[in-house]
């Protein structure tokens, strides 16, 4: 099992808890990451949003390319995977960008596409918001130009959405970058086996994710494709007893009155095709990470996390709070790293 930890772009995870001690700052951002790499993490995920998803829109939140190009510079090992939304990014420039950063990293980063959900930010920020299976057909244009000016010369593209006429890239990414892409519905399925590496999963239990990967494995060998990876979101608690773990889990999911992180509730469930209905206090961790339900003692996550392993799953994208310190407690409890003393993010 790989491990990776989502960068805390917004200042936090949980909806009903307003300071959670780890600021939406490029301090935090910095010296986070960097200790996770002394902790043996392998890759950090930075997801976009221009507005601030979990604390409130009118609460910070960093932009996810500028922070994951400085962060290139300052780390040696860590393998970052930048969330981009296509509506958000003209791809011939995009190619560019990213193909630079890839450059400062010697060859870390890695993408996840994004179709994206939220039509208000769209609105907000006064770009196309595509109807549910457009985003899709939009995301495959944008990826099959993001490749062709990653692997060709020069690359003409004419589609319904992009169009690039003798266009270059130089230089290139130091290696082509893998793609992780997302999305339970038909289209989106057939978009990430046709054009993506890898599939992510919001937090399931064994029994739903298992299916899942048997299913998408079983659609890219039909299609011809290599095997593809799998990653799956989910929110982490570990501690010496069960007892402690489960207080912990009370506390991040006890919700009275609706924070302002609540505001989108209605408006991301209308804009995704879910299997199951999510519950309120489930909405308090993002991505459905308490699904999966690696709340407990250090052996009973191991035990967890190796029938995902058996399933087929590869990567776990963690999300924990504060960030910092049950990071390092995960990875010596859990991944059993042996770390010595460093100062937290601030």
């Amino acid at each position: 099992m790989r491990y990776g930890f989502w960068m805390p772009v917004f200042g936090g995870w949980l909806r009903n808890v307003p300071d959670e001690g780890m600021d939406a700052s490029w301090a935090y951002a910095k010296a986070l990451t960097q200790n996770a790499e002394r902790w043996g993490y392998d890759l950090t995920l930075i997801a976009e949003l221009n507005l601030n998803d979990i604390k409130g829109v009118e609460q910070p939140a960093l932009d996810a390319w500028s922070t994951a190009a400085a962060l290139a510079a300052v780390t040696e090992r860590l393998e970052l995977m930048v969330a981009v939304r296509p509506n958000f990014h003209h791809p011939a420039l995009f190619a560019k960008a990213a193909a630079n950063i890839d450059r400062i990293a010697g060859g870390r980063l890695l993408l996840n596409v994004v179709s994206s959900w939220w039509a208000d930010e769209a609105r907000q920020y006064g770009l196309q918001f595509d109807q549910h299976d457009d985003r899709y057909a939009r995301t495959a244009e944008w990826l099959a130009v993001v490749d062709g000016l990653w692997t060709k010369d020069r690359f003409s593209f004419s589609g319904k959405f992009y169009t690039t006429e003798e266009a270059i890239c130089a230089p290139k990414p130091v290696r082509r970058p893998m793609v992780y892409a997302g999305g339970e519905s038909e289209a989106a399925k057939a978009m990430i086996v046709g054009r993506c590496d890898a599939y992510v999963m919001h937090g399931d239990p064994v029994a739903a994710i298992a299916p899942k990967i048997a299913d998408m494995a079983a659609r890219r060998r039909a299609a011809g494709g290599p095997p593809m990876h799998y990653g799956m979101a989910a929110y982490a608690i570990v501690r010496d007893s069960e007892a402690e773990a489960k207080r912990e889990l009370e506390r991040i999911t006890t919700v009275t009155d609706l924070p302002a992180g609540y505001a989108n509730l209605d408006q991301w469930l209308s804009g995704t095709q879910l299997e199951r209905e999510l519950k309120l206090q489930e909405y308090s961790v993002s991505n459905r990470g308490l699904r999966p339900n690696l709340v407990g003692t250090p052996e009973q996550l191991k035990e967890r996390i190796a029938e995902y392993e058996a399933a087929g799953l590869d990567l776990l994208l963690l999300q924990m709070s504060p960030q910092a310190e049950e990071m390092e407690r995960f990875a010596v409890q859990v991944m059993g790293t042996t770390v010595g003393r460093a100062p937290h993010p601030p």
